[in-house]
């Protein structure tokens, strides 16, 4: 099955793995430069504390994108599922998506908070209007 929003889902499969590319472009360089030497014995944060906060921005980023959009991809496969992928859904997901891009590109450049929170408030709402799509469908349905 093909639907439109199944793109969306695969363009944020990729854009997490640009964030993990870009995260160990800039954390391997930053650890032989500091000559950080990773001790399993010490909690892991000694050794995030001794990596530059800018290069820290992009692991952060990367763990986010395993956060939130992971009710992405349930509710835009759920709207595949149940053949609403297209339209307005499709538009919202690509929206999420486009959204979801623009927080980690501030986190990983300029992380600035209030600028954060503000797209990640959006990305929020955004996925809540598809939750609440997805559950109307799905509990209006015939022997629902």
């Amino acid at each position: 099955m093909h639907t439109p929003i199944l793109g969306a889902v695969i363009a944020l499969v990729l854009w997490t793995f640009v964030m993990w590319f870009w995260l160990y472009a800039t954390r391997l360089p930053a650890v032989i430069k500091g000559k950080i030497v990773y001790d399993p014995n010490r909690p892991p944060s000694e050794f995030m504390d001794r990596i530059p906060p800018s290069v820290r921005w992009k692991a952060d980023n990367y763990n986010h994108l395993h956060e939130q959009p992971t009710i992405f991809y349930a509710v835009a496969i759920t709207l595949a599922l149940l053949a609403a992928g297209g339209g307005i859904n499709a538009t919202l997901a690509w929206i999420y998506v486009g959204l979801r891009v623009a927080h980690s590109l501030v986190q990983a450049t300029v992380n600035k908070p209030m600028l954060r929170f503000a797209i990640f408030v959006a990305a929020s709402i955004v996925l809540l209007i598809l939750a609440v799509n997805a559950a109307l469908i799905l509990f209006s349905a015939p022997g629902a």
